[in-house]
């Protein structure tokens, strides 16, 4: 069904440190490229009647300065955006507040190139897990967007994509996106033996096994 490895390696994933006024923080980028032009890569990203037929469904109003919410995830306000090639938003989950910027450019020859930032201060969550803990999260979603961009009809069989990633395929996926967060978080200069731990622990978060 899915090429784990081709997808895997489909994806750029990296992190890095910033400073907020209010406090530390750490980003996550993940980006890939599609067989799609920037405005049809614009519409599966924004187009509400599109984005549950890979991502979830989104209520509320896809509008700058307007409130919109992932069913069963977080919520948040639009605060940027410029059509057909980035927006911003934040992103409200359990009491706590990041930020996430979504940026469609021109990759040429018919293609175009989808980059996903997710901003969060640094705090107790993110010392015990790592970028992982979101990283896995929106390796899961590029890959919906991407077997979305490649269905004849746009459709994807969710029911088949839940179960396989409840698979034995499906936990190799989240096993080889986990260490290539685990390794672009140790390219940030984090040490190994903190890094590694960490996503021990977000792996076993995602898949229901006990940390290695």
């Amino acid at each position: 069904m899915i090429d784990v490895v081709h997808q895997i390696n489909a994806v750029t994933r990296e992190v890095a440190d910033q400073t907020l006024e209010a406090g530390e923080a750490r980003s996550v980028l993940i980006s890939q490229t599609y067989a799609a032009t920037v405005e049809e890569l614009w519409d599966a990203c924004t187009n509400q009647e599109r984005i549950p037929r890979w991502f979830a469904p989104v209520t509320g109003e896809l509008e700058l300065g307007g409130r919109y919410q992932v069913e069963g995830n977080a919520g948040g306000t639009i605060t940027e955006c410029e059509a057909p090639h980035r927006f911003a938003a934040t992103w409200e989950y359990d009491g706590a507040v990041s930020w996430i910027e979504v940026r469609v450019s021109d990759a040429g020859d018919g293609r175009a190139r989808f980059e996903l930032e997710h901003l969060a201060l640094v705090d107790a969550h993110w010392d015990e897990f790592g970028p992982g803990a979101v990283g896995i999260g929106w390796d899961l979603t590029v890959l919906g967007l991407a077997l979305h961009v490649a269905a004849a009809d746009g459709v994807v069989d969710k029911d088949a994509v839940e179960a396989w990633v409840a698979s034995e395929e499906g936990v190799r996926f989240m096993t080889l996106s986990n260490e290539g967060w685990r390794d672009a978080d140790i390219a940030t200069g984090t040490d190994p033996d903190v890094a590694g731990p960490a996503a021990d622990r977000t792996l076993a978060a995602y898949t229901g096994q006990a940390p290695a």
